[in-house]
């Protein structure tokens, strides 16, 4: 039937009983809810105990800090605007902020260290060079890359220079020479994406944003190459010994202009040394008058001399770094004469991964010698064309100021 064929016969189910044993035992639902519960409870017990050792692993049981710890806070601009108390507020900005605030600490530190008596036993009278001589409680290098001379970070340094606020400068060949070209013909805002194969057809030339035009350097060739002749002749007829810093010397009192870093380098008698003076557009000047009037020697060794000699007799010794390369090393190298510079403040973007000098931190420089091992140095990652202004304003320009102004009263 259509039944019979829906609802087919079941089958009989063997009996529970069998010959291996007694009838199973079927749990009550009540004694499985009691089981599940009781599981449960064991279960949140063991994800408690694992809860709270992530929670361990996460959390580690801080240490008190000391009292004296900083505390990260910004400036509060509901405060107003006070460019003064925003850099103040730097140190405890963090990151970058806080080198910068630490750099100013060590600089301030070079011009209260400076502005000691020098002992008597230290007086150095006798020393007829005057521009090595020993004059403060602090000698303060001061060495900067050329681009700084390009951009306005001239005005800068020449500040620092022309108050005698700096003992010994050390750049490059374009170092001096964009400062001289400076007094003949401006330098001119461009862009970094300016196409070089554009400018070189119009003769123009790039540096980052800048734009210095093949004219400067003409005209600079006209006023350098009598120099040079002069030069020659006084080396010929006088037996003159030339030497880098002291041609840069000539070439600042030459240039008699008062926008100069080496006009008034010369007028203060402080020295400045360019290792690799013929390394740029002076190179190729002298390149250019060895053929025209052979003979001119510059005598690297002599300079290299005083450069280190100058070290030696520091009393204490201060290095303010703006840059890498010859500048950095040809400074960090003469104060390893006299085991390590006491203060130090580096500024520049590179980085120490490939073993560059001029990414090396000043840690690595205190295991050279360079820098003494009591000393607290400070390296700021940025770039020095935003800092380095800023840097002068809370430390060389205020204490300059503030002198003038007690002195006045």
């Amino acid at each position: 039937t259509v039944l019979s064929a829906v609802y087919s016969r079941s089958t009989i189910l063997p009996s529970l009983r069998t010959h291996e044993g007694p009838r199973q035992h079927i749990p009550s639902s009540e004694s499985m809810a009691n089981q599940t519960l009781g599981n449960k409870i064991k279960e949140d017990d063991v994800a408690e105990d694992k809860l709270k050792k992530i929670k361990e692993n996460v959390l580690v049981k801080s240490i008190t800090l000391p009292t004296q710890t900083s505390i990260i806070k910004g400036y509060d601009f509901n405060n107003g605007i006070d460019h003064k108390a925003l850099l103040s507020t730097y140190y405890q900005c963090g990151f970058q902020a806080t080198n910068f605030g630490i750099a100013v600490d060590e600089i301030k530190k070079m011009l209260h260290c400076r502005d000691l008596p020098l002992p008597e036993d230290m007086n150095d009278s006798l020393e007829d060079d005057l521009f090595i001589q020993r004059k403060y409680n602090c000698t303060i290098f001061l060495g900067y890359t050329s681009n700084m001379v390009s951009s306005g970070i001239r005005e800068t340094i020449r500040f620092l220079v022309e108050h005698r606020l700096v003992d010994c400068l050390v750049t490059t060949a374009g170092g001096v020479e964009e400062d001289l070209i400076k007094c003949f013909a401006p330098t001119y805002l461009g862009d970094f994406n300016l196409d070089g194969r554009d400018l070189r057809e119009k003769g123009l030339n790039r540096i980052g944003n800048l734009i210095v035009p093949n004219l400067n350097y003409c005209v600079f060739e006209d006023w350098i190459m009598p120099q040079l002749d002069k030069m020659l002749e006084e080396q010929n007829t006088k037996g003159t010994l030339w030497t880098p810093s002291k041609m840069i010397h000539r070439l600042g009192l030459e240039i008699n202009d008062p926008t100069s870093i080496y006009y008034w380098a010369a007028r203060n008698n402080i020295p400045v040394f360019s290792p690799a003076l013929t390394d740029g557009s002076l190179g190729d000047m002298m390149y250019f008058h060895s053929y025209k009037n052979p003979g001119l020697v510059l005598d690297i060794i002599q300079d290299l001399r005083r450069l280190n000699t100058m070290a030696v007799k520091a009393v204490n010794s201060g290095m303010i770094i703006i840059g890498g390369g010859v500048i950095k090393h040809h400074i960090c190298n003469a104060n390893l004469m006299r085991n390590g510079a006491d203060y130090a403040v580096f500024l520049n973007t590179a980085s120490e991964f490939d073993g560059s000098d001029s990414g090396a931190r000043p840690d690595e420089a205190i295991s050279w010698g360079k820098i003494k091992k009591t000393a607290n140095p400070v390296k700021i990652y940025a770039e020095a064309s935003l800092i380095f202004p800023l840097l002068v304003a809370e430390t060389f320009a205020a204490y300059y100021h503030n002198k003038n102004m007690s002195t006045s009263k």
